[in-house]
This record gives C-alpha cells, sequence and structure tokens, in this order.
C-alpha cells in the first residue's frame, strides 16, 4: 500500500525563489497521478519533495498517512526515473538494473531471477549483456524503469522519462508504462509537461503554474470542466477560443450573450443560466472549443455565429478554418487569478516575505511588497495593462480534410450551447454545483 498527501506544502528556494506556493494533493494506492504544467511550475520540485531530495520549506508530506517531512530518502520506498536516464556506461544492462539489488544485499541467484523478470516484461531480455551505449533511446529508457522496478517499491517516481525520445518512441512507451504500473498496482506520480501524456496515461491530472495546484481530475473532468482560463487554454488543440461577452439577463427567456457584432442565447432552463445571470451587466469569458462548432447553412436556426474565413491549416487528417467573428479575444496573460481566487503574484509575495523573514530574520522589502500587492485590486483579463486590447477573436473550427472553402469566404457555425465554458474576469470557472 502507498498513498501521498501533500498539505500546504510550500518550497521557496535561498534566492527567494518560491517554486511551490501551498499545494496540497492526495494520490491514491494504486494511482497514476500526472503532474502536468510548463517548465518552471513547481511539478518537478513536488516530485522531488516526496522523493526527499528536497526539504518542503513549510507543510507537509505524508507518505502513508505517516509525516515524512524527516525521513531520509533510502527509507521512503520511493523508486525514481529522471528524463536523462542515468545509467551506469560502464556496467551491463543487466549489471545495471541489479545495482539496487546488490547494495540491498541480495544473493546473486536472487537477483538474477528478478532482473530476468523485469527484463521480460520491459522487453529488454535480449539485451542484459549490452552497456548502454549500445542501446537505442527507448531501450536505454526501459533499462532505467527495470532499475527502479526491480526493487519493488511502494512509490513510483518519473520525471519527464519520456522527453528526449522521438514521437514514435513517445507513443510506443506510454503504453508501456501506464499498462505496466496499472499491472504491478504500484503507486505512481509522473510528471511531463505534454498534455498528451497526461490526458492519456493519468488516471487523474493535477495542473500546476507558477508553483500553484490549479486544478485536479480525471482526465475527462479537466478537459471537460476546466477551473481556471488557464487550464482551459492549456488543454487542448487547437486552444480553446475565448471571447469577451456582455451578459444581459432576459427573465424566464434567456441570458443573452453579446459577443461584439452577435449574440448567443442562454436558455432560461439552461441550469447554468441562473450562475451566469449573476453577472448581469458585466462582462464574462467565453471559451468555445473547436468540436462546439460545426460548419452549417447560412440561414440555420438555432445558435450560429457568421464569419469570415481568415485562413486555413491542412493537417493531413482534418483542416482547422479560423473565422472572424466579429468578436473579441481574450488573452491569458500571467497576471490571471489562480484556481483559489488569490492573484498569483500578490500571493506568491506574501508568502516569499513570511519565508525569507524566518530565514534572515528581516522584514524590509518583501513588507513593503506585501504592502503594496494589497493595494492593488485583483488582477482582471479586461483590464490589465500587460493584455492587447481589442484583439479580434479567430474562432478556430475543425473541416474535412480538403474543404471546398477559401479565406475571405462566409460560413456559419452553429454553436452546441451546452458545450460552452463561462469564467469570470479573474480566470475562475462561473458553474453550479461541483464535480
Amino acid at each position: 500500500m502507498a498513498t501521498v498527501a501533500l498539505r500546504d506544502v510550500t518550497k521557496v528556494f535561498r534566492a527567494g525563489t518560491l517554486a511551490v506556493d501551498r499545494v496540497n494533493l492526495d494520490v491514491n494506492d494504486g494511482e497514476f497521478m500526472v503532474l502536468l504544467g510548463p517548465s518552471g511550475c513547481g511539478k518537478s520540485t513536488v516530485l522531488r519533495m516526496v522523493a526527499g531530495l528536497e526539504d518542503p520549506t513549510s507543510g507537509a508530506v505524508l507518505l502513508n498517512g505517516e509525516f515524512a517531512n524527516d525521513l531520509p530518502p533510502r527509507d521512503r520506498s520511493v523508486a525514481m526515473v529522471f528524463q536523462d536516464f542515468a545509467l551506469y556506461p560502464h556496467l551491463s544492462v543487466g549489471d545495471n538494473i541489479a545495482f539496487p539489488l546488490r547494495l540491498a544485499g541480495l544473493a546473486a541467484e536472487r537477483r538474477g531471477e528478478q532482473v530476468a523478470d523485469v527484463a521480460g516484461a520491459l522487453g529488454i531480455g535480449d539485451v542484459l549483456d549490452r552497456r548502454p551505449g549500445r542501446l537505442s533511446g527507448g531501450q536505454r529508457q526501459r533499462v532505467a524503469m527495470g532499475r527502479a522496478l526491480v526493487r519493488r517499491p511502494e512509490l513510483f517516481l518519473m520525471d519527464e522519462p519520456l522527453s528526449n525520445l522521438d514521437s514514435g518512441l513517445r507513443s510506443e512507451l506510454r503504453a508501456e508504462i501506464s499498462g505496466l504500473t496499472r499491472e504491478l498496482g504500484v503507486t505512481t506520480i509522473y510528471v511531463t509537461h505534454d498534455q498528451t501524456e497526461a490526458l492519456t496515461m493519468a488516471d487523474r491530472v493535477a495542473i500546476m503554474r507558477k508553483g500553484v495546484l490549479q486544478d485536479v481530475g480525471t482526465p475527462t473532468q479537466v478537459y471537460g470542466r476546466p477551473a481556471t482560463l488557464y487550464v482551459a487554454t492549456f488543454l487542448g488543440t487547437p486552444r480553446m477560443n475565448l471571447l469577451e461577452a456582455a451578459v444581459h439577463v432576459h427573465l424566464d427567456q434567456h441570458v443573452a450573450l453579446n459577443l461584439g457584432e452577435q449574440t448567443l442565447h442562454l436558455p432560461w432552463d439552461d441550469m447554468r443560466a441562473r450562475a451566469v445571470g449573476h453577472y448581469h451587466g458585466e462582462r464574462i469569458v467565453v471559451g468555445l472549443r473547436a468540436e462546439a462548432l460545426t460548419p452549417t447553412a447560412p440561414n440555420a436556426l438555432g445558435p450560429v455565429l457568421h464569419g469570415q474565413l481568415r485562413h486555413l491549416e491542412h493537417h493531413g487528417h482534418e483542416s482547422l478554418a479560423f473565422l472572424d467573428v466579429g468578436a473579441t479575444a481574450v488573452v491569458v496573460d500571467e497576471a490571471v487569478a489562480s484556481a483559489d481566487g488569490g492573484v498569483v503574484g500578490q500571493r506568491g509575495r506574501r508568502q516569499v516575505g513570511r519565508v525569507l523573514r524566518r530565514i534572515t530574520g528581516r522584514a524590509g522589502t518583501a513588507d513593503e511588497g506585501q504592502r503594496a500587492a494589497a493595494s492593488r485590486s485583483p488582477a482582471s483579463v479586461f483590464r490589465d495593462p500587460g493584455r492587447h486590447h481589442n484583439r479580434p477573436a479567430e474562432l478556430a473550427v475543425r473541416l474535412a480534410a480538403y474543404p471546398a472553402v477559401a479565406p475571405g469566404q462566409r460560413l456559419a457555425l452553429q454553436v452546441r450551447m451546452d458545450a460552452l465554458h463561462f469564467f469570470d474576469e479573474h480566470g475562475d470557472r462561473i458553474d453550479v454545483g461541483r464535480r
């Protein structure tokens, strides 16, 4: 049995860099949890704190319900696979895999049996006598996995293990890794910046941004009901279309979403209408994925948007069309609020201030930064000075592989109203109920 729990875990490095900001996360026994986010978001730091390679500045790491902050890495029953394989070049494949067993004092006969079992499961049983330099990238990664798995750990940690491989090998090893870890029943935390890996491998995905946990859920949940604008734009290809909308409530009829030159009507019997209606007279963000838009006849009934085709992208199996519908795009920048409603930059400065005072015993600039942050209003996607105002929105729409359309042509798009996403000006989801 292996469970992991992070409770208000924060990591601030000596230089004052806030790497992880009060992360709370539970990983269940046997679960395949993926930490997803761009480079520098803190996901690898979280992994290293779970492994015991980094100490949390504050908060608690619990392994199997027990406080583990002071537990050395060797006592955590954790195995880790890194991006760069980290194999011993002077040892054979078999000796690389057997190395942790030899350190543990296991008899040679038992070592041989366990190495053969793991190598057979990973498909490298025929290269046990080779040195790592004579292996392909995919084989070296299998050896690194074998060396980790042969210890039969309770917890398996993987830090972007496929990022150095080509796309074909990544696809092959994705299936092997997820299948093998589930077959063994080992709890796994997997770090990646690749949304495809996250959505295809995970039982649950935890999305991070600038040290803050943005959303946690199954791949279907985080894709279908993203908690923040950031998650909405990070997941999905092409990116979700984000449009400014002015809200006007017509009681017992509908909620009008004015997108500039055109308007969509959210029916009053839609359970989301009341939540969106609270923003009467204000602006919100409406998100539409490409799959929510379908080309239709210009005079079609129902919710329809009309636009002019700007350009086409051919992808072989499909084409992506980008249409100007007379709406204003919303740009997600670094000032957008985090999932819990606190602005990342402000909360980060407050946390850094507290920790630096504890480390250095001084106040000064940290307090000044805190006071300055408190005096400002929360960031808004509509009034932040860093964004491009009135940027025309180009709706991405999926079409057939080689459609009979050309730039400049007018198209009509049927809109699936049940597939719309709504966010407030701070980037948080507007919705009813909980997942």
